[in-house]
């Protein structure tokens, strides 16, 4: 997974879940701000499927990881006026919806480990994301 251009792999893994049935953007979608530190919507279409092949990947490189981990990581700076910058986290219904949705798809699943929480990839999505691999790499 470190050895391929992670754009490249998020662009062909988003085509890939497009196809998936259980994965599909909720009517609000196309409304909703992805969290505080943002003004208005994505401009893209299809940034539901982005966003989830974003959730994949970042599952598959940091192991078991919840809600509030993602939210930390998709969040950023927001801009106050005058006053100084300060970071928020991202809005947490969106990654919730697409861990669900990731699951129903049987591309993750929750971690057995009583120590740590969290999503993790399943056989599933394992098979899953070498094929995305192997494509990427030709």
């Amino acid at each position: 997974m470190k050895d391929v251009d992670p754009k490249r792999f998020i662009e062909v893994c988003k085509e890939e879940l497009k196809r998936v049935e259980k994965i599909k953007p909720p009517s609000w979608a196309k409304f909703a701000k992805t969290g505080m530190s943002r003004k208005f919507p994505p401009k893209q279409e299809d940034w539901w499927y982005t966003r989830a092949a974003s959730i994949l990947r970042r599952i598959y490189l940091d192991g078991p990881v919840g809600v509030q981990r993602l939210r930390t990581y998709y969040g950023g700076r927001k801009d106050r006026g005058h006053k100084p910058e300060r970071f928020k986290k991202s809005g947490g219904s969106i990654i919730r919806k697409c861990l669900q949705q990731l699951e129903s798809a049987e591309l993750i699943q929750k971690s057995q480990n009583t120590k740590k929480k969290g999503r993790i990839i399943s056989e599933k999505g394992k098979k899953f994301i070498s094929k995305i691999l192997s494509e990427v790499k030709k």
